[in-house]
C-alpha cells in the first residue's frame, strides 16, 4: 500500500531561505515565516480536492528543525524559530490539513516543544544505541566502504570498525566526519582518535576537538593564529557564505604571505568539516555550535578569539565600508548602454559584472555596523558613503534586485548613529 506522495519541496527549516527573501537577513519580521509557509505549503495543499485518496496525499518533510534560525547568537533568528513553531502547531490543528502527513526531524532541544499534538518517534543515539541495531549497521557499512577506498589494510579495517561504530553512537554526521578526517592519513589519524580521551565532551564535540588539534598540529605563529581566527570568525558571523576572493580581503588574512592560496592553511587543516571549493562553508551546524561553545574555549584557548563577535563584526564592517567608499562602487555598475533594458538582461548583467564583495557589502554593511562600537574611522566612512556614494549604492541595490531592502538598511544605519 502506498504511504503517500512525498512533496517535491523538502524544507530545511527555512534556514537557507533567509538571506534571499523579501526583507533581507535581519530586516524582515518573524511573521514572514508564516507568510512563506502559507504561500509555499499551506495554500497549495488547501486547494486539494477532498476526494483525493488518503494514500495519494502529499507528505511534507521539514528536516533539521533544530537548525532553523541559523546562528544561535542572533536574536532575530531565534524569533524565527518561535514563529515557525507557532505556525506548525496551528497547522496540525486545522481540520482540512490534519489529513496530510508532516514529518519533522530535529535533535531533541528544550526550545522545541509540541506537547501532545504530534507523535514522537525517537531514533536512538548515544548510550541508547545497541551494537547491532539498523543505525549501527548502516554506519558500519558506510565506514567499511570509506576505509577500503582509502587503502587501509584489511586487518586494521575490522579493528577500526569495532572501535569507530560504537563511538558513532548512531550519529551519521559523526561517521561521515570521521571518514573525512581519516582520509588524509588513515592509520596515523586512527591512532590519534584512539589516544583521545575527550572527557567531559559529547561524542561529536570530542571528534571536533581532535580535528581542530590535528588541523593545527604544529605550533602556529601569532600572525597565523590571527588569520585562522579571522577567517573562521567571518565564516560564522557573515550573513551568507563568502568566497575566497572576499575572505582574502580580511586584513588579518593577508599577513599569511604572498602565496596564491592564502586560505590554504585552513582549507587543508579543516578539510574534514568544510565543503571543498571556492566558498568556505562548514559541513554541519554542529561544528559551528562547537566553535561557539564553552567546551571549545576550554580545549582550544589559543583560538578563543573565534568567539569574539564584536571583533568579527567590526572586521566585516570595515571590509564592507572600505569596498563601498572605494572605486569598486561606481556609476553604471553594469555598463548598461540604455535605460530601457529587459529585467532578465539586468539580472544577468548584475550577476556577471558586480563582484561578490561589492554585492555582499551593498546588502549587509548595516547588519554588521549595528553590532560594531563607533569610532572616528567608521563614522568618516559612513559619512562618505552617505554623501558621496549613496546614489551609486541605490543603483547597485536596484541591479541586484534588492531595492525594497534599501530603506531597511538605512534605518539600521540610522539606529547605529542614534546609539552613539
Amino acid at each position: 500500500m502506498r504511504s503517500g506522495v512525498l512533496l517535491p519541496v523538502i524544507l530545511p527549516a527555512f534556514t537557507p531561505l533567509r538571506p534571499h527573501l523579501a526583507q533581507g537577513s535581519q530586516g524582515h519580521s518573524s511573521s514572514d515565516i508564516d507568510r512563506l509557509f502559507r504561500s509555499l505549503i499551506e495554500e497549495p495543499l488547501s486547494a486539494l480536492d477532498d476526494d483525493v485518496p488518503h494514500d495519494e496525499l502529499p507528505v511534507i518533510v521539514i528536516d533539521a528543525l533544530d537548525e532553523c534560525g541559523g546562528l544561535r547568537h542572533d536574536a532575530s533568528e531565534k524569533q524565527d524559530l518561535q514563529s515557525l513553531l507557532r505556525t506548525l502547531k496551528r497547522w496540525i490543528q486545522v481540520d482540512h490539513l490534519k489529513r496530510l502527513k508532516m514529518v519533522i526531524t530535529s535533535r531533541p532541544e528544550g526550545r522545541i516543544t509540541f506537547t501532545d499534538l504530534i507523535r514522537i518517534h525517537e531514533i536512538p543515539s548515544g548510550i541508547n544505541v545497541r551494537p547491532r541495531d539498523s543505525a549501527s549497521e548502516d554506519i558500519r557499512t558506510l565506514l567499511k566502504s570509506r576505509l577500503e577506498s582509502m587503502g587501509m589494510k584489511g586487518t586494521l579495517i575490522e579493528k577500526a570498525l569495532d572501535y569507530l561504530v560504537p563511538r558513532a553512537a548512531g550519529i551519521f554526521i559523526w561517521a561521515t566526519t570521521v571518514a573525512n578526517f581519516l582520509k588524509r592519513n588513515p592509520e596515523g589519524r586512527f591512532a590519534m582518535l584512539k589516544r583521545d580521551n575527550g572527557k567531559g565532551l559529547t561524542i561529536l564535540y570530542s571528534l571536533y576537538s581532535v580535528i581542530v588539534k590535528a588541523s593545527f598540529e604544529h605550533d602556529l605563529e601569532e600572525e597565523e593564529i590571527r588569520a585562522v581566527v579571522s577567517v573562521m570568525g567571518a565564516m560564522i558571523f557573515a550573513k551568507q557564505p563568502l568566497d575566497d576572493n572576499v575572505l582574502i580581503m580580511l586584513p588579518e588574512v593577508k599577513i599569511l604571505g604572498s602565496d596564491a592560496d592564502n586560505l590554504g592553511l585552513i582549507k587543508k587543516g579543516l578539510m574534514s568539516v568544510i565543503y571543498p571549493g571556492p566558498v568556505l562553508r562548514f559541513h554541519h551546524q554542529s561544528f559551528e555550535d562547537f566553535l561557539l561553545s564553552p567546551s571549545f574555549l576550554q580545549y582550544h584557548p589559543e583560538l578563543s578569539a573565534i568567539q569574539d563577535q564584536v571583533h568579527h563584526e567590526r572586521q566585516l564592517t570595515v571590509l564592507c565600508l572600505r569596498t563601498l567608499v572605494s572605486s569598486k562602487l561606481h556609476f553604471n555598475m553594469c555598463s548598461l548602454e540604455s535605460s530601457i533594458v529587459k529585467n532578465m538582461d539586468i539580472q544577468v548583467a548584475a550577476k556577471t559584472t558586480i563582484p561578490p564583495l561589492v554585492s555582499y557589502s551593498c546588502q549587509f554593511w548595516a547588519d554588521h555596523l549595528v553590532h560594531t562600537p563607533s569610532d572616528e574611522t567608521l563614522m568618516e566612512a559612513v559619512k562618505f558613503m552617505m554623501y558621496e556614494k549613496l546614489l551609486f549604492w541605490m543603483e547597485a541595490m536596484s541591479l541586484l534586485g534588492k531595492t525594497y531592502e534599501g530603506s531597511l538598511i538605512l534605518r539600521r544605519a540610522l539606529a547605529w548613529k542614534v546609539c552613539l
